[in-house]
């Protein structure tokens, strides 16, 4: 999923917390860009199946090559790397890597999600 990374945005994250808006992109900022590839395939595929009620974003990490840039247009593309059930829990793990326009890695972010039955 395409998105582009736009000062008003970026400026109101930053502040957000409690950072220079003008120092460019927080490395955090990540979550924002990757959410467009997880949500839809997470929360919208009915064969997915994972209901958002009694689920817990249990950890989350990004490895960056680089940072990106107010006003890129990045594009992230998420696989479900793990699905695992036990002690009545599901353990859904979530890959995400994310390239610049000209197909430059940007960086890459796994996510755990804990489904309670």
């Amino acid at each position: 999923m395409a998105f582009t990374i736009e000062a008003g945005r970026v400026a109101a994250f930053a502040k957000a917390l409690g950072l220079d808006p003008k120092a460019g992109v927080p490395p955090t900022f990540a979550a924002v860009y990757s959410l467009g590839a997880t949500a839809p395939q997470l929360f919208g595929d009915q064969r997915v199946a994972i209901d958002f009620a009694k689920l817990l974003h249990a950890e989350q990490e990004f490895e960056w090559d680089r940072h990106p840039t107010v006003g890129e247009t990045v594009t992230s593309t998420g696989r479900i790397a793990s699905d695992i059930a036990r002690r009545g829990m599901r353990f859904v793990s979530f890959e995400v890597e994310t390239a610049g326009a000209n197909g430059s890695p940007v960086c890459r972010s796994r996510s755990l999600f804990v489904i309670r039955a």
